[in-house]
């Protein structure tokens, strides 16, 4: 079934955000959206609310609708809560991995090395937030993967606002133990390693610098995807 014309500016809105084309405070105009996407401007206002009520738009009355900017305390509850979640989720999934669950880890995490050795923020963006969701699918409970789609998509807000490198800056071998102590069924050492992980992607804040000029609308949401 065809997209309708909300589901096409919620998920390009998605997607510009996940791979940092799309920053924190951007101005969403209804008229610049309604002409990008061929639609009428009650499809934006539509989009728009969706887009709220998933925390990664704000409404402002007399003013429109702009992306979220996470507040230095909303960065450091964001992270907090998903130490919360994904500790609970990795719980969970140690020692509920297939064959096919760590080998799809496993390619993820060279495709994530290659995107970063090549400047592929994008990629590398895609391949970190995947591997992170692959875990909470395993673990099998859909509220947890539902909150965590959230949160994932809120840091990737907070690391372009305020990360130095404005990636996912994670120590190379930090994704390969997590799959390890996943396959061995180390409890124990699984949530270690994955709150050591948000704990050092939280480090690698920084609150002083403020934050670069965005590109405009039609810049940031009509740039190519890199492939997959």
């Amino acid at each position: 079934m065809k997209d309708s014309p909300e589901d096409l500016i919620v998920n390009a809105i998605l997607d510009a955000i996940a791979e940092q084309r799309l920053p924190a405070g951007t101005k969403l105009g209804e008229q610049a959206l309604s002409d990008l996407f061929a639609c009428n401007r009650a499809n934006v206002r539509r989009a728009l609310a969706s887009l709220a009520a998933q925390q990664v738009v704000e409404l402002r009355p007399n003013r429109g609708a702009f992306v979220m900017t996470p507040s230095p305390k909303e960065a450091r509850d964001i992270f907090q809560a998903r130490r919360a979640i994904e500790s609970t989720i990795a719980r969970h999934a140690a020692g509920q991995a297939s064959a096919g669950d760590i080998t799809f880890l496993r390619d993820n995490i060279i495709e994530e090395a290659q995107a970063h050795k090549a400047g592929d923020k994008p990629a590398e963006l895609r391949a970190s937030r995947q591997f992170h969701m692959r875990i909470a699918q395993i673990a099998g409970n859909l509220v947890l993967e539902r909150f965590l789609s959230e949160l994932t998509m809120r840091s990737t807000l907070i690391l372009g606002l305020y990360s130095r490198t404005g990636s996912s800056s994670c120590a190379e071998d930090e994704h390969d133990r997590i799959v390890d102590a996943l396959q061995n069924g180390s409890v124990d050492e699984l949530v270690r390693l994955v709150d050591e992980h948000l704990r050092h992607l939280e480090k690698g804040l920084n609150f002083e610098e403020p934050p670069a000029a965005p590109m405009s609308l039609k810049e940031q949401l009509m740039v190519p995807r890199s492939a997959s």
